[in-house]
């Protein structure tokens, strides 16, 4: 199979979904441009700011992005190149994107609040602080898995960091010209993109490594940016939205547009040929020599180039809060999530140069990362571009995605812990600080709500950093339930509100079933590998999800009755 058609032709069916199916999404769920978004009724200057729909996109896709479009089909490319396309495409256009779009669409009606606010109007507070701790667990893993890649990626490519530190103080000064100096954003965006890949021609010539400089190990190392990784983020979730995350994430994104570019035009001269496998079994050897079932494991390893419940977290978290207008929700939602997808099967063409043996051998031996990059800096030979600068340059705008799913998911944290431990309300409307009780206002300060989740982090990370390798298992599958649980909620709603509720009910099925037989196989592994901590998360998640479906069950069981009746 010729990879340059391979990456074309999905491209091409993905920009026929958009104007497609997107569109009789927006039909479905009455999406009105004449609505005053929460970004606008709820102004506050931190969280709830308007923004341009072009540094939206950019927050939204750097931040649902992070590494997982490049490590899943790759991790998963030993099940065959077919496999991958298939689940990557027709999950990203029916399930992936379906999901990101419906989670917006909701929050925006929502006052810019979580999907829990959503799940409180169909299955009442229980069901909504079972969710929230289900969702804070989730993101707390998040936190520290995406972390500890980008402190290994610190190690391992010293340039990486100097570059992503002077990121963080560009963004800064972004920010403030735009929103305070009233900088125009075009002439804004030229001047600060040009400063951008100045400090990546920077980073390459002033690496920080500190192996060499200061005499630590590899391991000491990660462990002096985990903890400055650790202080940066806590600054990210309190900080005012509009100084470092938002203009961030915005001008990273042309970082990653570039890396894509460069990787669509590398592919399209070089013309790979895909030589793994097309399918390689209903069950497959992975790299470890384990026989593996497609089902479920291609369905959880691949998650954010299909479908990922992080980004649910993600658009009802902080983009919803910032959506000036609802005629944004499609091209934000739904087209992130399709662009994200073509960064899946450019993952996977990467890849796809080696035989099937000869994946697996690189799989034991170099992370999905590494592969991904030095695949992509080997067809920009093809460009002129010398390989070892292509692929420093891959590797650093993969560590930009994987720093915006951190500081995004730190923040995200923050927003569900407060959200646990404010009173509800008899409407559901927001309760004013200054109406809590003194203790829900101590608990669900900023500060201390930043504080406990870099706490735990650091406590995942740090206190012990063999165990920390295993988070991504965990990670992967309880991200897949968070999925068909949002879906769940959002067909309930759908439901209720009398609309075309079928665009989520099978995928929610699909999801939760992939989901819930994945993280149960892990628990009863990790119990039979004598992994107490491990089958114990896991046994907790399982147990939070199906109290949560028991509920909406009987929920929607008494308003299929009601609605019969009426």
């Amino acid at each position: 199979m010729n990879g340059t058609i391979l990456l074309l032709g999905t491209t091409a069916f993905f920009a026929a979904a958009y104007f497609l199916y997107g569109r009789l999404l927006e039909r479905v769920l009455g999406v009105d441009a004449s609505r005053a978004t929460p970004a606008k009724t709820r102004a506050d200057g931190v969280d709830y700011v308007p923004a341009h729909p072009a540094v939206l996109f950019g927050h939204h896709f750097a931040s649902i992005a992070g590494a997982g479009p490049i490590v899943g089909p790759i991790a998963a490319a030993y099940f065959g190149w077919g496999a991958v396309l298939l689940w990557v495409a027709l999950g990203c256009v029916f399930i992936g994107a379906v999901h990101d779009m419906v989670s917006l669409h909701l929050s925006v009606r929502h006052d810019g609040r979580s999907i829990a606010s959503v799940i409180e109007t169909v299955l009442g507070r229980p069901g909504k602080l079972l969710f929230l701790l289900f969702c804070w667990s989730t993101l707390v893993l998040v936190c520290a898995e995406f972390t500890r890649q980008v402190a290994a990626t610190f190690v391992a490519t010293p340039a990486v960091a100097t570059s992503s530190l002077l990121f963080i103080a560009l963004a800064v000064v972004f920010g403030i010209a735009v929103n305070k100096l009233r900088f125009g954003l075009v002439p804004a965006t030229v001047a600060f993109v040009a400063a951008m890949f100045v400090f990546v021609w920077v980073g390459t010539r002033f690496p920080l490594d500190l192996v060499s400089s200061f005499g630590l190990s590899k391991a000491g190392a990660q462990t002096v940016w985990t903890v400055v990784l650790l202080v940066y983020c806590f600054l990210a979730s309190t900080l005012p939205v509009w100084l470092l995350l938002q203009p961030r994430d915005y001008l990273n994104s042309y970082l990653l547009y570039a890396m894509m570019a460069l990787g669509f035009a590398g592919v399209f001269v070089a013309s790979p040929h895909v030589s793994i496998d097309a399918f390689a079994g209903w069950t497959a050897e992975n790299a470890k020599g384990a026989p593996t079932p497609l089902f479920p494991f291609l369905f959880i390893t691949i998650a954010c180039g299909a479908c990922s419940g992080f980004h649910s977290l993600v658009a009802s978290g902080t983009t919803a809060k910032q959506i000036a207008s609802e005629k944004d929700v499609r091209p934000v939602a739904y087209g992130g999530m399709l662009l994200e997808g073509v960064l899946a099967v450019l993952a996977l063409v990467a890849v796809g140069r080696f035989t099937q043996p000869e994946l697996l051998a690189k799989l034991g031996s170099e992370t999905p990362v590494s592969l991904f990059a030095s695949g992509l800096g080997f067809f920009c030979t093809r460009l002129g571009i010398p390989e070892h600068s292509g692929t420093v340059f891959m590797s650093l705008a993969v560590s930009a995605f994987l720093m915006t799913s951190v500081d995004t998911a730190t923040r995200l944290a923050r927003f569900t812990w407060q959200e646990l431990f404010a009173p509800g309300a008899a409407d559901g409307a927001v309760v004013a600080p200054s109406a809590m009780p003194t203790w829900r206002r101590a608990l669900s300060g900023m500060y201390l709500a930043t504080g406990i989740v870099v706490a735990l982090v650091a406590l995942l990370l740090l206190g012990n950093p063999e165990a920390a390798k295993n988070l991504w298992n965990v990670f992967a599958s309880a991200n897949q339930l968070l999925a068909g649980l949002t879906l769940f909620t959002a067909s309930l709603w759908l439901y209720k509100n009398r609309k075309a509720w079928w665009i989520t009910l099978f995928p929610m099925l699909f999801m939760l079933a992939v989901s819930s037989t994945g993280l149960y196989l892990l628990c009863t592994g990790s119990w039979r590998a004598g992994n107490a901590v491990l089958g114990s998360v896991t046994a907790v998640l399982l147990v939070l999800a199906a109290v949560l479906v028991v509920l909406a069950v009987v929920r929607f069981g008494s308003a299929r009755r009601s609605r019969a009746a009426g």
